[in-house]
């Protein structure tokens, strides 16, 4: 088959569209009002990291005059102006749903006032909390022509305020909204209704007690924002260490080249022309009239008020049945494996597994690998518990996790203070597999015991991230998973594996050979299927070899939460493959493989998306599945959100994100599964 421009959907374009369907979200009127400012925020946060990383390497590539056309599959320049044009029509749906919700709101008795709407009583608090509270952590800016504009930080915002002077020309200045600082003010409540200020409102309410200095007829405020390129550049000094090269490149960050600049609609030209000029924004950048507020990923923490009826309900996360939190971990799960599910399941099994290795003397090392971990870390405190009670830890700790980098490198520094052994990865490659491997003396020998999951060993992520995590005593899939750690030794020796799929080495070639066995199963007349779940799919190389299966006549369901650079449902390429995608109250974040092998079925978990990152440049760890009962509970978890017809769009070449719509009874994903665990803890 000869294929063309129609046969793969942009990467960038793609995202785009998984960030439409979390506007959908927001727009959702079945969903809590609370919880619809909240994807709000997801939305616009995502943004900030798109244009920080995905529209400032295709800048780049356009800089570079590479044309773009081979990696991208359209020009740089093109594709640079049809993000900015998608954008701007999002950006314009998004202050549409920001106006409705507002609306609906009020319908609560809660009320969103601005600078115009302060009553007597309420000034009185508002003069009082910006003399207390704002006043001492305010950064202003006086602008003028002899001075240089200080660099404005990435993804900070500003209110660009024009002062009208008596007899002379305009003064600028430019007031940064404080990060340190709640965005959203709750004043005094009265007759039962609650009112909420957005802090930049306050500031515009205060501007006089700010710039009193100052002379002027007239004084107005319009909201800025200024995005940076994300990437880290990593300078050539061989004196410095790897952790230094990192630290000081997250620093650099600050001061990267500017993509996106966003500012207030209303602004008036002169003024708009005056700081575009001042911060050297040029045609390259993409330009976005946006509304009043930016950095709206603030509404991710939009204050409940106490509200729980404009929430989600909160779940109790379940035990899972035969595992005991009160018991040894390691004397349940010798005799058997056992699967969690976060957030349905509670992620304190991993806390107690590492906690548990960290007192028994009978543990001798302890081997974790971290991409990113919570604020406030048990998984943290448990390493060095263990390595104070003379335990051998060795934690592989990826520096280069995007925008935790300086996170990482915090704890990075406090665990080799106490005494853990830190490996920094692997040199070219990121460490983004999540495994761990603990060894236990038991009658003279050692017996090893540990997990392999999904997502991160993350306490705050784990109530909101849908993950699997395998415990297990299984000495052939964990000889396989040390050979992992032996490999971030001694990374100029490539280990083989039995059981596990690695990248970069084998994961290309396995997933190959498992496909080709579809394949073949299809032409000899029997039974063959793929079942995929997905964050996202942007190797052409898998793409293709998808497309190979479905000519052959392999049926293909896949689930992809996020990029999907395949087309599905075309005639002669992928008739066979069908695509949804679930936007739900939980990020989905499962990655799950099933082939049918004839109805031998093959299952694994995996760290590893279908991009060309993860199976080429990347240390990812798949893991089968071999006890037949978790088996069956992840054919039943997949075949649960295949059904979904509530939260799951169709993916297809209109790129539409159509709701699924059936007669079926309503069957929505999450939900399901939550009473699909309890019934099995209750059973």
């Amino acid at each position: 088959m000869t294929k063309d421009k129609n046969s793969y959907v942009n990467r960038e374009l793609s995202w785009l569209q998984f960030n439409e369907r979390v506007l959908q979200e927001a727009a959702d009127e079945s969903v809590p009002l609370i919880e619809r400012f909240r994807f709000l925020g997801i939305f616009s946060n995502n943004l900030d990291e798109f244009f920080k990383v995905r529209y400032a390497t295709v800048k780049r590539i356009d800089e570079a005059g590479k044309g773009g056309k081979s990696e991208l599959g359209i020009k740089a320049d093109e594709l640079l102006e049809i993000i900015t044009q998608v954008v701007i029509k999002q950006q314009s749906k998004s202050l549409d749903i920001l106006s409705a919700i507002q609306k609906q709101l009020e319908n609560e008795d809660i009320f969103i006032i601005n600078e115009t709407q302060v009553d007597d009583e309420q000034h009185s608090f508002i003069k009082n909390y910006f003399i207390q509270q704002v006043s001492p952590a305010l950064v202003t800016i006086i602008l003028n022509d002899s001075v240089e504009l200080p660099l404005l930080k990435d993804s900070a915002a500003y209110l660009a305020v024009k002062m009208e002077l008596a007899n002379e020309k305009n003064q600028y200045a430019l007031i940064e909204i404080p990060k340190s600082m709640d965005r959203f003010v709750v004043l005094p409540s009265k007759d039962d209704k609650s009112y909420i200020m957005i802090l930049d409102d306050l500031l515009r309410y205060c501007l006089d007690d700010i710039f009193n200095i100052f002379n002027y007829n007239s004084i107005s405020a319009n909201m800025i924002k200024i995005t940076r390129d994300g990437e880290l550049d990593f300078d050539s000094d061989l004196s410095k260490s790897f952790i230094e090269k990192i630290s000081d490149s997250v620093k650099d960050r600050q001061i990267g080249d500017p993509v996106r600049f966003v500012y207030d609609k209303t602004i008036d030209d002169e003024t708009l022309e005056y700081l575009m000029t001042k911060m050297g924004i040029d045609s390259k950048d993409s330009v976005i009239p946006g509304g009043r507020y930016h950095n709206r990923r603030d509404y991710m923490d939009f204050p409940s008020l106490g509200r729980q009826d404009l929430l989600y309900k909160k779940i109790k996360p379940l035990q899972i049945k035969g595992l005991s939190l009160e018991s040894s971990i390691f004397t349940t799960i010798v005799k058997k494996d056992y699967l969690l599910h976060t957030p349905y399941q509670t992620f304190s099994y991993v806390v107690k597994f590492l906690r548990e290795a960290a007192l028994d003397p009978q543990v001798k090392t302890i081997k974790i690998t971290i991409y990113r971990l919570a604020q406030i870390s048990h998984i943290a405190s448990s390493l060095i518990n263990a390595a104070k009670n003379g335990k051998k830890v060795t934690v592989v700790i990826e520096l280069r996790a995007r925008f935790d980098e300086q996170a990482n490198i915090d704890y990075a520094e406090q665990m080799q203070d106490e005494g853990v052994n830190m490996l920094f990865g692997v040199s070219g490659l990121k460490v983004h597999s999540k495994i761990c491997v603990i060894e236990r003396e038991e009658d003279g020998n050692l017996k090893r015991y540990g997990f392999i999951s999904t997502g991160n060993f993350n306490e705050s992520t784990a109530k909101i991230y849908t993950d699997f995590t395998l415990f297990t005593a299984n000495q052939k899939i964990l000889k396989d998973i040390n050979k992992v750690f032996n490999f971030f030794e001694t990374n100029y020796r490539i280990y083989r594996h039995k059981h596990i799929i690695t990248s970069p080495h084998y994961t290309k070639s396995k997933l190959f050979a498992l496909i080709d066995t579809e394949i073949e199963n299809v032409k000899k007349g029997k039974p063959a299927f793929i079942k995929l779940k997905l964050n996202s799919i942007s190797s052409y190389k898998m793409v293709d070899k998808l497309y190979e299966a479905s000519r052959a006549g392999v049926k293909i369901q896949m689930i992809v939460r996020g990029i999907c650079c395949l087309v599905p449902g075309v005639k002669g390429m992928s008739e066979n493959i069908e695509v949804i995608s679930i936007i739900d109250k939980f990020l989905e974040h499962t990655r799950l493989y099933v082939f049918c092998n004839n109805n031998d079925t093959k299952v694994y978990i995996s760290s590893a998306d279908w991009m060309t990152r993860n199976i080429e440049n990347r240390v990812e760890v798949s893991c089968p599945i071999y006890q037949d009962d978790i088996k069956q509970d992840l054919l039943d978890i997949f075949d649960i959100c295949w059904s979904d017809n509530v939260k799951a769009r169709i993916i297809d070449a209109t790129q539409s994100n159509d709701y699924r719509k059936n007669n079926n009874p309503k069957v929505r994903a999450q939900f399901e599964l939550y009473d699909y665990f309890k019934e099995k803890l209750n059973s």
